[in-house]
């Protein structure tokens, strides 16, 4: 009985595994990659006053979080503490605030774009730059609760702000909510890396967007950021279309497997049954 039971199991642990077994990537769920302690770090970490001050905000910025350290911004060899702040290293100071946009767009392409053509950049000096909004060293991940009646109303009426806001809230939601949906199945074994990359470019393009303060521009393509995020959730249909029927042929196989160790506990009974009856006679 115990080895008819033992064969049960085995057979059950091959057949269900292969069908539930998770498709883990290589990367964290949530792709974050922590900087390195470079030779800036423990230099200005250390001291006081303006030359440590931007440490701590940075620890805690976006930019940390994803690995992005001091040299990534400023050049200089940050291995070296002589090469630090060498010119020949590639050391940038501190940008004039006319310089801003061309500094941060090294990496920010798209946004800088929109930015520099639209009535923000064109201002310029006497406009609101990247570190208005975003500040130096404490950038935090981009939300619509940049675009408040607080910050913007240091420079303007509220106004057309506001309408940027109200005309892209329900597409930054969506985005939040798919986002939510491809970490829920990336937790359950599926191989999400190519709705994260989908969803990662659509979403830098979409806050690209409002950069241009362009409020009939703003309307006009969240439009179309509306349709690419259907045709993800249609993707994402697809996977849990697929968790479903999976779990449909798991529970059908294991309740083959029961029944057929029913059938084989009742067959050596009867086997059983049947010797005793020879020896009895």
């Amino acid at each position: 009985m115990k080895r008819g039971v033992l064969a049960s199991l085995t057979l059950l642990l091959a057949t269900v595994m292969p069908l539930t077994a998770a498709y883990a990537e290589s990367t964290s769920a949530s792709g974050e990659a922590a900087a390195a302690e470079t030779v800036c770090l423990q230099c200005h970490g250390g001291q006081a006053g303006r030359l440590g001050a931007p440490v701590s905000p940075w620890r805690q910025s976006i930019h940390a979080k994803n690995g992005i350290s001091c040299h990534d911004c400023h050049g200089g060899d940050p291995a070296d503490f002589a090469q630090a702040m060498s010119p020949e290293r590639g050391f940038l100071d501190v940008p004039a605030a006319a310089a801003i946009a061309d500094f941060c767009g090294r990496c920010h392409v798209g946004v800088r774009e929109d930015y520099l053509a639209s009535a923000h950049g064109r201002a310029r000096e006497r406009g609101p730059h990247c570190v208005t909004c975003h500040g130096s060293h404490t950038v935090q991940a981009a939300t619509l609760e940049l675009i408040n009646a607080k910050d913007c109303s240091r420079c303007h009426e509220f106004g057309r702000a506001g309408q940027i806001k109200e005309a892209v809230a329900a597409v930054d939601a969506r985005i939040l909510a798919v986002e939510r949906d491809i970490a829920a199945m990336h937790r359950i074994g599926f191989a999400t890396r190519e709705l994260q990359d989908e969803l990662f470019n659509l979403r830098n393009a979409f806050h690209r967007l409002f950069h241009t303060v362009d409020v009939n521009k703003v309307r006009k393509e969240t439009e179309d950021f509306s349709r690419q995020l259907d045709f993800l959730d249609g993707k994402i249909a697809a996977l849990h279309a697929e968790l479903q029927w999976r779990q449909l042929v798991g529970s059908g196989v294991i309740l083959l497997l029961l029944a057929a160790g029913v059938l084989l506990l009742l067959l050596r009974k009867t086997y059983a049954d049947e010797e005793r009856g020879r020896k009895e006679e």
